[in-house]
């Protein structure tokens, strides 16, 4: 699989998603962040949909660590893929969602998720390209 999206703007999409209530991440995993994850991670990941449904009545709690635990996996794939620089983690996911609130913290988070992201599909992108 070519990932095409190696330059998404984690801060916007956070952004974006912390004003619609975690709606827009609803929809962005739906037109394929979901398929991309699986397919980086190795695995078919829960539906963040479900996640998100789950969390509704528990404050989103189950939702964040769903996510949360996806950062690790994308840090351990990070690692094993030999990408160097600072990557996404289960605690900087959960840290700044939940303690960096008011100060652009989900922000943060989604930026360093999807630099991780973007780090790991350019090398997955060029692996393959050096396959064929």
């Amino acid at each position: 699989m070519r990932f095409e999206h190696t330059d998404r703007k984690g801060f916007w999409l956070g952004f974006i998603d912390f004003f619609t209530a975690g709606l827009f991440f609803v929809v962005y995993m739906k037109l394929g962040l979901q398929d991309e994850l699986d397919e980086v991670l190795g695995r078919k990941t829960q539906r963040y949909y479900v996640a998100y449904l789950i969390g509704i009545p528990i404050l989103f709690i189950y939702t964040l660590v769903w996510m949360a635990n996806i950062a690790e996996e994308l840090k351990a794939k990070a690692v094993e893929l030999g990408i160097p620089g600072k990557h996404t983690s289960f605690w900087h996911m959960f840290g700044w969602n939940v303690f960096g609130i008011f100060l652009f913290g989900p922000m943060i988070a989604t930026q360093r998720f999807f630099d991780t992201l973007n780090k790991v599909e350019t090398e997955l992108n060029r692996r393959n390209a050096l396959k064929d």
